[in-house]
């Protein structure tokens, strides 16, 4: 009886369907595992074989989980609002809508495909309105909220509202904006309505605020900075420019310290920890602040503020620099300094933060032609513009210590001489001639006033009380971390639940959401700069009928405009886990008993592209939930696990330059074309061009390509060699032998993508063309993408599944070979044949022998660490030698099959069903125990003993391990293969250790 796979595995599917199998309780008695992969977008171009690669190690965390008695929540859905869909839908018209519900679909089918047991009754989906209805309602309790730092959580407004009716501001100690303007209980009753709005918005821990943002312009709205590569968009490559406008905002920063110290509580790897660490940035350190001296065109007093990690250094300040975007920027530049200025804050709105930041090799900068004020010398500090400052990170503004700072050092040097920027000042009893100090020890401060003599730590100390002293500083714990902008000014995204009364946010009640995305007919922005929203004729809140209206109808009495921008992508992947929880809920996200039971996430396997952005903002959200009452955890990730990712062996041809310069320059020649022959060179022939071998065919191409210039009228032409000599291209994967790396030369002529090549010269080497290889990142723009519904269809998808997981272990980046699957679908054949022969079910119900026993459990004992290890690669090894043993054995014993079946059906569920149902199992093999090992199998009864001979092996003997030295040398005295070596005489020593060596010497 042969293993049909597609037969088996399309049988599987339905019955899993069919009967709910996977479909998790929210009310069992059962201990709860959820487990969780991160949230997939549902592009166009569907799966390739890298993605699953996380799922399929979830899926047998899941499987076993279940084996193992745990009530099991394995969901999926998908992630489906986006700027792809949105650019799609600028291209070709379609709604964003129907192409993203085709792209699931797509999705959905080839999931199915694979096998997984996820959970579909808990689908989601965050482009439905049933969904975002409840993300527009965690905005609005963000909206009502504010964070006090008295209690270290957030708290309702209400309680804000109420402490200002009774002593007004003085002693509120929240995160809310700088220049807080102190107000009494009395004040605050006498405000306006529209004052008291726009104080709270202050507070509030999402607010209204003019931020900088990277704004791009050909995609039309703002990109947040993981959304941004070298400079440009992610999507697209197109330019982007930092750009202040009026965005939604929220005060993750109000979290800094809770998201720190919550990674000390969390199982995750610590490379992801410390890039959370890294962009939350925490610095201990001062708050210092200088006054700027008054120029002839700017009088007003202003302060110019700074935080440093060193105010042990305060007298080592020789220059000031502020962010270009910075507030004062504009306000204190002399006259004489305003157009280098202003040009130098144009050409640093072109460049990203990230860009910025990451550039440490370029120094540019501009002297403002103001200074401020020394807090205790009073000398005149210059203050100059530079882009290594951003503004954005802490107050915008640094004190530069040339002596003590690397960046600091080469800036000053960079500029030394030049008008603004004085001498570097040493205040180390150091060597700083050829580069900073910047250690933290082994120094006294010098020419530093009242801190000479001291050390970092006391120097610090003292700096402090002094600043504290004057009023000119204080001490003061500083993060990198700054509030997430929210607006995006995209269409396909979540709409926001505000509308504006004279300029003011207004949330919309609870019980008239979603507020639904409304139809337009473009998805660009407006032609006077408004989001795509800005298209919409049936966008504005009625008040009264408390309904979405025609703009048409906005008196802003009754009617007001509602707002233009969406949410961003991350907004609905902030919190699914908890939807999953309890999706068919229609009035909360979920309900208090269904949080309560699953808590949070026990597994979650995602990508480690993903370290700050979406796991930082989920951490927040989770944060903040808890903090009002409507989470049951502080974090929602126990563990987290990265799977690396599965690379594309790409393939290239080599196309042959034509590197001719003409000597002979008359007008005649200028005028007149040369037939340029398209000339394609294979593998090793491109490599002698490029190291430059001679080689008789490139010869002959050479001296070809100089006679097409002769035969035109050119006297005078040589070849040089010019790089690059050959370019090489990407081949689609379906033009190439995979094995052999042999060019189909006919089929790749027929190609649409390389019609240009249909009448090039094919250089061959031995009468074939051979293609380069090369290990990149699996994508479509390679050509190297492997579809997983070809493998299913050829070998299965148990296949599929084994070797993905087989290529090596989950965290690593791995090379993708389709040559190598073969053995893996050999290995399913062998296990069939197991349980099958030509006639069919082929099993015995005797007892099995001990090596039978020992197979087994050696396979249960080693693929049971390796899943609670994670190490899903060596279980398919022991898979394989565990077959391979119990084939020699001649095992057809029901007593080792049944639970090799159980065994393998986290890994391969498609055929561990089959063969349970085979051996007259009702029902599916998901929920059967999963084996346990004894170890009474492994223990050894019998050694298989080497008998030497004066130190050299001759024979093997098989004795129990029970039996002592004497006993051990009376059977090998009397063993026929012993006298033979003997020869009749009788050895000098016997040396025997028992259940070790036995050597006859002499």
């Amino acid at each position: 009886m042969k293993y049909f796979h597609n037969d088996i595995e399309a049988k599987w599917q339905q019955y899993w369907a069919k009967n709910q199998t996977f479909a998790a309780s929210n009310n069992s008695e059962k201990p709860k595992y959820y487990v969780l992969d991160m949230f997939p977008y549902p592009s166009g171009a569907g799966l390739h074989v890298g993605h699953p690669l996380g799922y399929i190690a979830s899926d047998i965390v899941a499987r076993y989980k279940r084996h193992q008695g745990f009530n099991v929540l394995h969901p999926q859905g998908y992630d489906s609002f986006g700027l792809p869909a949105e650019q799609y839908a600028i291209q070709t018209g379609q709604h964003p809508e129907k192409t993203t519900r085709e792209n699931i679909a797509r999705y959905r089918e080839q999931l199915d495909k694979i096998g997984f047991s996820f959970d579909w009754s808990r689908e989601v989906r965050t482009s439905n309105p049933d969904y975002y209805k409840h993300t527009q309602w965690i905005f609005i309790q963000l909206f009502e909220s504010w964070y006090n730092n008295n209690s270290d959580k957030a708290e309702s407004i209400c309680t804000l509202i109420q402490e200002f009716e009774k002593n007004g501001n003085a002693n509120v100690n929240a995160v809310c904006d700088d220049n807080i303007v102190p107000f009494s209980a009395e004040d605050w009753k006498s405000f306006s309505s529209e004052e008291q709005q726009k104080i709270l918005l202050q507070y509030r821990l999402t607010y209204l605020a003019e931020t900088e943002v990277n704004w791009c312009p050909a995609l039309g709205t703002v990109l947040a900075n993981d959304e941004i590569v070298n400079g440009v968009s992610e999507r697209g490559g197109h330019p982007v420019i930092r750009k202040k406008m009026t965005q939604w905002s929220m005060r993750i920063s109000a979290y800094a310290e809770r998201l720190l110290q919550g990674l000390e509580t969390i199982d995750w790897s610590e490379s992801i920890k410390e890039s959370q660490r890294n962009w939350i940035g925490k610095s201990v350190g001062a708050s210092v602040t200088f006054n700027v001296l008054p120029t002839s065109n700017f009088q007003l007093p202003a302060t110019i503020e700074v935080f440093t990690t060193r105010p042990d250094t305060i007298f080592g300040v020789t220059f000031m620099t502020l962010a270009p975007e910075h507030d004062l920027v504009a306000q204190i530049t002399t006259p004489e300094q305003k157009a280098a200025v202003d040009a130098y804050v144009e050409a640093t709105a072109k460049r990203s933060e990230r860009e910025r930041m990451a550039d440490v090799k370029t120094i540019s900068g501009v002297f403002t032609g103001a200074y401020a004020e020394h807090p205790f010398t009073k000398e005149p500090i210059p203050v100059w513009i530079g882009d290594y400052v951003l503004a954005g990170y802490g107050t915008g503004a640094v004190m530069a210590v040339p002596c003590g700072d690397e960046r600091d050092y080469a800036f000053a040097n960079f500029f030394k001489g030049t008008h603004g920027m004085p001498a570097i000042k040493n205040i180390f009893n150091q060597d700083i001639s050829e580069a900073a100090y910047g250690e933290k020890g082994g120094f006294e401060l010098v020419d530093s006033d009242f801190l000479n003599g001291l050390d970092y730590k006391s120097g610090t100390k003292k700096a402090i009380e002094a600043l504290e002293k004057i009023g000119a500083g204080k001490a003061k714990v500083n993060y990198r971390l700054r509030d997430a902008v929210f607006s995006r000014q995209r269409y396909w995204g979540e709409p926001f639940p505000v509308y504006y009364v004279n300029g003011l946010p207004q949330m919309i009640d609870k019980k008239h959401l979603p507020i639904v995305l409304p139809e337009v007919e473009k998805y660009l922005p407006t032609e006077d700069g408004q989001p795509p929203l800005g298209n919409a004729t049936h966008w504005a809140w009625d008040s009264v009928q408390c309904s979405v209206v025609s703009n048409q109808l906005i008196d802003n009495v009754n009617v007001f405009p509602l707002e233009l921008n969406t949410m961003p992508g991350w907004a609905g992947s902030s919190w699914y886990w908890m939807r999953y929880m309890d999706a068919q809920n229609e009035n909360d996200f979920a309900s208090e008993d269904a949080l309560k039971y699953w808590e949070n996430v026990d597994l979650y396997i995602g990508g480690s592209e993903h370290a700050t952005g979406h796991l930082l903002y989920s951490r927040f959200w989770n944060k903040f939930l808890k903090d009002r009452g409507f989470a049951p955890t502080e974090e929602p990730f126990k563990k987290l696990i990265n799977q690396g990712m599965i690379l594309g062996m790409s393939a290239f041809v080599y196309i042959m330059y034509q590197h001719v310069q003409i000597v002979d320059t008359s007008e005649l020649v200028k005028s007149l074309k040369v037939n340029k022959k398209t000339y394609l060179l294979s593998k090793n022939i491109y490599g002698d061009l490029i190291n430059k071998i001679n080689n008789s065919e490139i010869e002959r191409i050479k001296e070809e390509i100089l006679n097409e210039y002769i035969k035109i009228g050119v006297k005078s032409a040589v070849w040089f060699d010019a790089e690059p000599l050959a370019l090489p291209i990407h081949v689609d994967l379906s033009c190439i032998n995979d094995i052999t790396n042999e060019l189909n030369i006919e089929k790749f002529k027929a190609h649409p993508l390389y019609s240009d090549y249909k009448d090039a010269e094919f250089i061959l080497e031995d009468g074939k063309y051979i293609v380069g290889r090369e290990v990149e990142k699996m994508s479509k723009s390679k050509y190297n993408v492997v579809n997983p519904d070809d493998i299913c269809n050829e070998y299965g998808a148990d296949t599929l599944r084994l070797y993905e997981m087989f290529l090596g272990p989950l965290e690593q980046a791995k090379p993708w070979n389709t040559a190598g699957i073969t053995g893996v679908y050999g290995f399913l054949k062998k296990l069939w044949r197991l349980y099958f022969d030509d006639n069919g079910l082929n099993i015995t119900n005797d007892e099995p022998t001990a090596d039978m026993y020992k197979s087994l459990h050696k396979t249960i004992k080693k693929v049971t660490e390796d899943i609670e290890n994670f190490s899903f690669n060596t279980s398919v090894s022991q898979f394989m030698i565990c077959v391979n043993e119990l084939a020699q054995q001649k095992c057809h014993h029901r007593a080792i099959l049944e639970p090799l079946a159980v065994l393998v059906s986290p890994y391969a569920p498609h055929i561990a069903e089959e063969l349970w149902n085979a051996l007259g199992h009702e029902g599916s093999v998901a929920t059967v125990a999963f084996p346990k090992f004894e170890e009474k199998y492994l223990v050894e009864s019998e050694k298989e003993y080497p008998v030497s001979f004066n130190g050299k092996m001759r024979f093997t003997i098989k004795l129990p391990l029970d039996l002592t030295a004497a006993q051990i040398e009376e059977i090998v005295m009397a063993d026929e293969r012993t006298q033979n070596q003997l020869q009749g005489r009788t050895p000098n020593k016997v040396i025997i250790v028992p259940g070790k060596i036995i050597n006859l010497v002499g």
